[in-house]
């Protein structure tokens, strides 16, 4: 079968110039993003980065197979069932950039998964957003979309006990072992760090906005500015935490992005924010008549008749659950409001003609490609069938009709039923996407815990 150059690959052009822009980059990191929102590739040498524009490089098929430690689950059919067969990636336009924290200075260039006839690769999640994105083109629409990033800064080494511990100021030594949520001192005190991010987020072309502490020792959040594009929205997610996680060991401590590091401290979301424009530009979920606009409360609606289809893909692991507890910011129900940080689906305060949707639900763990996939699935139901969502919740009792899965097992289960997520990611997404989660689900399950076995052994 003859390679085919899919209409959407980057031209040779942006190498070249890339190339001649930065002589001093020795070689670059060719990365794809796989169903866990886990950054596989290789590291190429500067002149074979010609070769994959003019050509494409081929990978195994099996790359989006992986679960999170890296080993095969053959059930994906991406191993054995197809004798692990090369695809091919091919370069996505825009995403040449420097990784200005390394020496000798590497780049970086994301690709994405076609078959060799060039049509899209089912199991390359990139391709499950694209499919949503154009779907609300065909009817005029465009998603606006935004990241929100929080994560945990954790000392590279333990504490007397062998636990994990926040990380140390870089300017005064000192452990942070208190909770100061938005106090300045603790950003004062990482200043190093955090102006060194700020400058190579601008290098990357990262439009990386309010750093705040967030609400546990080591915690903090980063904001993105939102994107016209829903694609480079979860690019810029994915970049980011390559950024704060290269930076961060070259500062002496460790980027953490599970959803729930630490039982009793706060979670961490990744909290999507998004709208809808015309093809002029303008926001067609700004308020209407004084009061919410009724394409927006569509989307809503819509977002909380799939939330519970779509939970597998906002929390996919085990720890994912481990965040979700009443008063905790986290959502316990499928509940919407205005102003309300304890609702799943919020519609923020702000300029009304800015108005969107902040989808409170995902974990930092998951894949920001999947959650806006998802997310946008919802959405387009809500308009498509004008629904109208459930009264507007006030306080964090507040409940719903759409009950959501209780735990990982309910959320894997009500997924793998659901004719919704087939459609939200593509038949073939689908099923990869929940043959990973079930044999992680496996694994765990068939593991016996030195605690479990503390717990047990000497009082059944």
């Amino acid at each position: 079968m003859t390679d085919t150059r899919p209409s959407e690959a980057a031209s040779i052009e942006e190498a070249e110039a890339f190339l001649a822009k930065h002589p001093d980059i020795s070689a670059f990191d060719l990365v794809l993003i796989d169903p866990n929102g886990i950054a596989r590739g290789k590291i190429i040498r500067r002149h074979e980065l010609l070769g994959l524009y003019k050509s494409g490089r081929h990978l195994p098929g099996s790359i989006l197979g992986l679960d999170v430690t890296g080993e095969d689950v053959d059930e994906t059919g991406l191993v054995w069932d197809d004798g692990d067969a090369d695809r091919i990636a091919w370069p996505i336009a825009g995403s040449l950039v420097e990784l200005p924290w390394t020496s000798p200075k590497r780049g970086e260039v994301r690709v994405s998964l076609y078959e060799l006839d060039g049509t899209r690769m089912g199991a390359d999640p990139r391709h499950a957003l694209s499919r949503q994105i154009e779907a609300f083109n065909q009817i005029g629409m465009n998603p606006v979309m935004a990241f929100e990033l929080e994560f945990y800064l954790l000392d590279a080494t333990r504490d007397a006990n062998g636990r994990p511990q926040a990380a140390r100021m870089p300017i005064t030594g000192d452990l942070n072992q208190t909770n100061q949520v938005y106090s300045l001192d603790p950003l004062d005190n990482m200043q190093t760090f955090i102006a060194q991010l700020y400058a190579h987020a601008e290098t990357q072309g990262l439009p990386v906005e309010t750093m705040i502490s967030e609400y546990a020792p080591g915690q903090y959040e980063l904001t993105l500015r939102h994107r016209d594009s829903g694609l480079r929205a979860a690019d810029d997610l994915v970049m980011l935490k390559r950024l704060v996680r290269g930076l961060a060991i070259r500062h002496g401590m460790r980027a953490n992005f599970m959803a729930k590091p630490f039982g009793g401290r706060s979670g961490s979301g990744m909290h999507l924010h998004t709208s809808l424009t015309d093809e002029a530009g303008k926001n067609l979920m700004a308020d209407s008549g004084g009061d919410l606009a009724p394409l927006l409360l569509n989307a809503v609606a819509g977002l909380q008749k799939t939330l519970a289809e779509s939970m597998l893909l906002y929390a996919p692991n085990i720890n994912s659950w481990r965040r979700f507890g009443r008063n905790s910011y986290a959502p316990t129900a499928a509940t919407w409001g205005r102003n309300n940080r304890s609702v799943a689906i919020r519609v923020p305060a702000g300029n009304p003609a800015n108005r969107h949707i902040e989808h409170r639900t995902p974990g930092v763990d998951a894949n920001p490609y999947l959650v806006a996939a998802g997310v946008l699935a919802g959405m387009y139901e809500g308009i498509r069938d004008k629904l109208q969502p459930e009264a507007e919740a006030t306080s964090y009792d507040a409940d719903s009709a759409y009950g959501l899965p209780a735990n990982w097992a309910s959320a894997i289960a009500c997924a793998s039923g659901s004719a919704f997520l087939r459609q939200a990611l593509g038949e073939k997404m689908a099923h990869v996407f929940l043959a990973l989660r079930q044999s992680e689900y496996d694994r765990f399950m068939a593991e016996v815990t030195a605690e479990e076995f503390d717990y047990f052994s000497n009082t059944i």
